[in-house]
């Protein structure tokens, strides 16, 4: 009895207190590769984000930011991409025509000289890593004339950076609280390992999910946050309406009007009388689609109990993989988010063994 007051009393301490971060550290050594230069820094700027976030640091949630960080970057904080100049090039002609830039003063723009006398686009050919190419990037269209600045200054094709390749546009979006004093702009902390690990633990770990296991959240990972959990909403919906549905973890159409729903949304106002909801408050619980809080509305709740009634007496699965293909100019194989959380949950679970 007095060995398990203790052991209560103990653990009360460190929920109270919160772990002490040098056992933090010492658990990550324990389980970063013995051949990783400055482990010590790998481990100090993983248990400051763990900190500052106020997260966890459980084996599993650490073997979960370990695994992403292998998968992702190999322990690289600025990893080589392959054929990134050209790639880049391309990426960037496509984003301008997108925007309706005219393709010669995008080649205009690329043939004049940089300071070191080569043209922008021959530096950029020989670019190696995405920080690389950024701030070459910022560079050129900060040198450039004012018109050519301007029309190629939101073109920059670099769009994930550091360890984790953490989007950019999320580090930006919740850079509030971030622990570091930063000289320069979120998007050259991103590409740091400190900026990048910080808010690729925020991406992956930041959200409360009650998933019945980490290889959703590993899915999430690629595919946003709740993807998961709306794949597996799209499958209660295809049941309730007879419909079928891509389990892509979109509740919605991005821009789409009223009058012209995306499919989900066009399925589930097939069925509004058994919802007991109109148009619009079916869009407004589906707007809540990247929120905690859609789990908890009308909407979903009717949805799994017309599923659920349907089945063969199984309650439909609360979570699900998203059925993506994967598309980037980086990617020269056919992948799918299902291949992804698979390796990641692979690498988790050895690094809980190690």
């Amino acid at each position: 009895m007095a060995a398990l007051l203790a052991t209560v009393l103990a653990g009360c301490h460190l929920l109270e207190d919160g772990p002490d971060p040098a056992q933090v550290r010492s658990t990550l050594l324990r389980k970063l590769p013995a051949t990783l230069q400055d482990r010590e820094g790998w481990a100090s700027d993983i248990q400051t984000a763990f900190s500052s976030q106020g997260l966890a640091p459980s084996a599993s949630n650490l073997c979960a930011v370990l695994a992403v960080i292998e998968q992702e970057s190999t322990y690289r904080a600025d990893p080589v991409v392959p054929d990134l100049g050209n790639i880049s090039i391309g990426e960037i002609k496509r984003r301008a025509a997108a925007r309706r830039v005219p393709e010669f003063a995008v080649d205009a723009a690329l043939r004049m000289r940089s300071p070191d006398g080569r043209s922008y686009e021959e530096r950029l050919r020989g670019m190696r890593t995405e920080r690389e190419l950024s701030e070459l990037f910022e560079q050129m269209t900060a040198r450039l004339p004012m018109g050519s600045g301007r029309l190629l200054a939101g073109l920059n094709p670099v769009r994930t950076a550091g360890p984790m390749q953490v989007s950019i546009d999320f580090a930006q979006r919740h850079a509030r609280g971030y622990p570091y004093t930063t000289e320069g702009s979120i998007r050259h902390e991103a590409f740091s390992r400190r900026g990048g690990l910080y808010f690729g633990i925020k991406h992956l770990l930041g959200y409360p999910a009650d998933y019945p296991s980490p290889v959703y959240r590993f899915a999430d990972f690629n595919a946003g946050w709740y993807a998961s959990r709306n794949a597996a909403f799209q499958q209660a919906a295809a049941i309730a309406s007879g419909r079928k549905l891509v389990r892509d973890g979109d509740l919605l159409a991005p821009g789409a009007p009223m009058d012209r729903p995306g499919a989900t949304e066009a399925a589930l106002r097939s069925i509004d009388v058994r919802l007991a909801m109109d148009a619009a408050a079916i869009r407004a619980d589906l707007e809540q689609e990247r929120s905690p809080a859609f789990a908890r509305t009308a909407l979903y709740r009717s949805v799994f109990a017309i599923a659920d009634a349907a089945g063969s007496g199984q309650p439909v699965p609360r979570a699900r993989i998203p059925d993506i293909a994967l598309e980037s100019p980086k990617i020269t194989r056919e992948l799918t988010t299902a291949w992804f959380a698979g390796r990641v949950e692979a690498r988790w679970k050895a690094c809980l063994q190690r």
